[in-house]
């Protein structure tokens, strides 16, 4: 029985140390293929030059909004009645409270434009990534940027011939 168990014991460590050195791991700098992408420099520019359009606009709104503060608490404030102050006072809050969240939209349709323009982007390199492993015979790819330790190919060069960045 014991000799029956040892021999098990064997042929399952065996077995587990084939298959394990039967797996080809392989490792890429995803994060420096895309940036080499020019796909991704133009959506860079893109997302710039919307970020600044949105910005100049809300940057406007908020110096006109400051504008209005600043006349109410030197001139307006001073001439007006107590229920006229606190009418005005809420006006002005309500409208703070609206730039905030134009602020907000605008932050948020920004994140929903990068997204959607990096999308195709990521979905280019992922299929550049399983070109050459399918093609390489690797079963594996990481991320050089997730490794504390790193002993093996990196295919970062075979994805950038793929992609046809060199």
């Amino acid at each position: 029985m014991r000799k029956l168990s040892l021999f098990l014991a064997t042929t399952m460590l065996l077995t587990f140390a084939g298959i394990a050195n039967a797996q080809k791991i392989a490792s890429v700098d995803y994060e420096g293929v895309l940036t080499l992408m020019p796909a991704t420099k133009t959506m860079q520019t893109e997302l710039e030059n919307v970020s600044k359009t949105k910005g100049d606009a809300l940057d406007k709104l908020a110096a006109d909004f400051q504008a209005k503060v600043e006349n109410y608490q030197k001139v307006e404030g001073v001439n007006l009645t107590e229920d006229q102050r606190k009418a005005k006072e809420a006006e002005l809050q309500k409208e703070q409270q609206n730039l905030q969240q134009l602020y907000a939209t605008a932050e948020n349709d920004l994140a929903k434009k990068r997204q959607d323009l990096l999308k195709p982007i990521i979905d280019s390199v992922n299929k550049a990534v399983e070109t050459v492993a399918k093609a390489n015979g690797y079963d594996f790819i990481f991320d050089v940027n997730n490794f504390i330790y790193r002993n093996g190919p990196d295919i970062t060069d075979l994805v950038k011939k793929e992609l046809k960045l060199q």
